[in-house]
């Protein structure tokens, strides 16, 4: 299967060659931009479309390009079957395109430019020097924290339009059902550590092209799959390049696909997978390139630097005491939302807090029958309790959340649908190993086993949040959101469309499915 250059939908083709942009240029003039950034299509007589066919008016609408018709999803695609021809249409809530037949988001970056144009021109005067000049890259040696000084790059058309985009964040556009990607590299490209190890240079894709030539002559490997690194880092210039307009990462998506080809389709994806897939292919392609350091056991790829922590496992038998203690490497903490003590309460109405699901997560846990401990001293199996706990904390953290859980009724998974409260600022320091230990054992020192050395470091264990992506929508189907916080701003990344919101916006925000959190005081000399 060949995935270096997937082929465009069949029916978007047909379309094209039939009837060219005349359709994008005619419905450019009904685009209207509203005040939060999201474009939107009006061309209509009434002020609420509704689906020619079931009269629905609150729900997802598509405009046929050929006829203007509007269809719901449920008859979009009874309408080109029964009109040959109009499989194309466009979103009207989203203005992007759709084919009714393939029943999926399509795209084609002359449409998207007919959005983007409609939308600019609707902008507030403005410095236009000052828009569009680029920015120089970071320097290697500046990798910074979210600073107070982004607060202010924000484009010249005064302080109080939220329309306007900040020149530092740049929109991506939807490739057809990528807004879990989208999320995640919004995420990423506003990851401190990571955004300027990649625009100071330090992996330099001319250097890598030769390193990775030398290599094919000396192997002689056939069919080497390109450099995942070297598309990231094409994505980190892109986005800072100083371009106003939305970003394609079509490059980077191909490459992915290429290296995770069961996944390769335009079908929603998880973006926590996707995110553990990332890291893991960024370690695969430096690691063959990296040496570890004499006395660390640790893999030294930006990866498991910026985001690579140990959690500590101690399962203790109930009978004599005896402790096993085993160390796992992690890039994120799973949790759990935590479970209502009142069996009545609509599940949707619960309020979790971060802090009480890490409270969750270090709580002593009996165990099964079925897992009982091999007791080297009981020299049999017994009963026993576990406890997690962080050994080392990564310099950024990251926060799954389990929303997901086994009906015992219909035998399948559904999407808890649960409020999840947290804070801006929060200090690790209760859920480290040694506090955990110093709370169960007192300061019995045989239990530390070199622990407490562990947060005798220069580094902090406070954090600050500075990103959130929440998914909205049911299990099989819905839409990915980012939310940064830049200084004391927060934005919310919807795919092409950046907007400033308030931070009540934020911590109303009700699905949240992962957290990344910074440490204060990250700093090159910690990467």
């Amino acid at each position: 299967m060949n995935l270096g250059k997937p082929l465009p939908c069949s029916h978007l083709k047909e379309y094209r060659k039939h009837h060219g942009l005349q359709g994008y240029s005619s419905l450019q003039t009904h685009f209207r931009t509203a005040p939060s950034g999201r474009t939107a299509v009006f061309k209509f007589q009434s002020l609420m479309p509704r689906c020619s066919l079931c009269s629905l008016r609150r729900c997802r609408l598509y405009l046929c390009l050929i006829c203007s018709s509007i269809s719901c999803s449920n008859h979009a695609a009874a309408h080109s079957q029964a009109n040959p021809g109009h499989e194309i249409a466009v979103d009207v809530d989203r203005a992007e395109l759709f084919c009714c037949v393939c029943a999926d988001q399509v795209y084609d970056p002359d449409f998207d430019t007919a959005v983007m144009a409609k939308q600019f021109l609707e902008l507030p005067k403005g410095r236009e020097k000052d828009r569009f000049r680029k920015r120089r890259a970071a320097p290697a040696h500046d990798i910074e924290r979210a600073s107070s000084r982004e607060t202010i790059l924000v484009l010249d058309c005064g302080v109080n339009n939220r329309s306007c985009q900040p020149l530092r964040l740049r929109g991506l556009n939807n490739l057809g059902n990528t807004c879990f990607m989208n999320s995640v590299l919004q995420t990423l490209l506003h990851t401190p550590p990571l955004k300027n190890y990649f625009l100071g240079d330090w992996h330099n894709r001319e250097l890598c092209r030769k390193q990775r030539s030398r290599r094919r002559r000396r192997t002689v490997e056939a069919g080497e799959l390109s450099c995942l690194v070297c598309d990231v880092d094409s994505v980190f210039s892109e986005a800072f390049s100083g371009n106003p307009t939305p970003y394609s990462p079509a490059r980077f998506l191909y490459s992915w696909w290429q290296h995770s080809s069961n996944l390769a389709s335009y079908e929603q994806q998880d973006a926590h997978e996707f995110f553990i897939s990332m890291l893991d292919m960024i370690h695969e392609n430096e690691r063959s390139t990296l040496q570890n350091k004499v006395g660390f056991g640790d893999c030294h790829c930006i990866a498991h630097r910026v985001f690579s922590g140990v959690l500590r496992s101690d399962v203790t038998c109930t009978i004599c005491g005896f402790t096993s203690t085993t160390y796992d490497p992690c890039v994120d903490l799973s949790l759990d939302l935590e479970p209502s003590t009142d069996s009545k309460s609509n599940k949707s109405s619960r309020i979790s807090t971060l802090m009480g699901c890490l409270d969750l997560f270090t709580r002593p846990e009996r165990l099964g029958p079925d897992q009982k401990l091999y007791c080297q001293h009981c020299e049999m199996h017994q009963d026993s309790v576990k406890q997690m706990s962080i050994r080392r904390l990564p310099l950024v953290l990251c926060f799954h959340i389990k929303r997901f859980e086994h009906s015992l009724r219909r035998g399948t998974l559904k999407k808890i649908d649960q409020y999840l409260q947290f804070p801006f600022s929060l200090d690790m320091t209760p859920y480290l190993s040694y506090s955990i230990i110093r709370n169960r054992f007192g300061n019995r020192i045989f239990a530390f086993e070199g622990d407490e050395s562990d947060v005798s470091n220069d580094l902090s264990s406070e954090f600050e949040v500075f990103a959130v992506i929440t998914h909205t929508g049911r299990l099989e189907s819905g839409h990915y959101l980012t939310y940064l916080r830049l200084g004391e701003r927060w934005y919310k990344c919807d795919d092409a469309w950046i907007t400033q919101i308030d931070v009540a916006a934020v911590l109303l925000t009700k699905q949240r499915d992962l957290g990344v959190a910074l440490r204060w005081d990250a700093t090159v000399d910690n990467v």
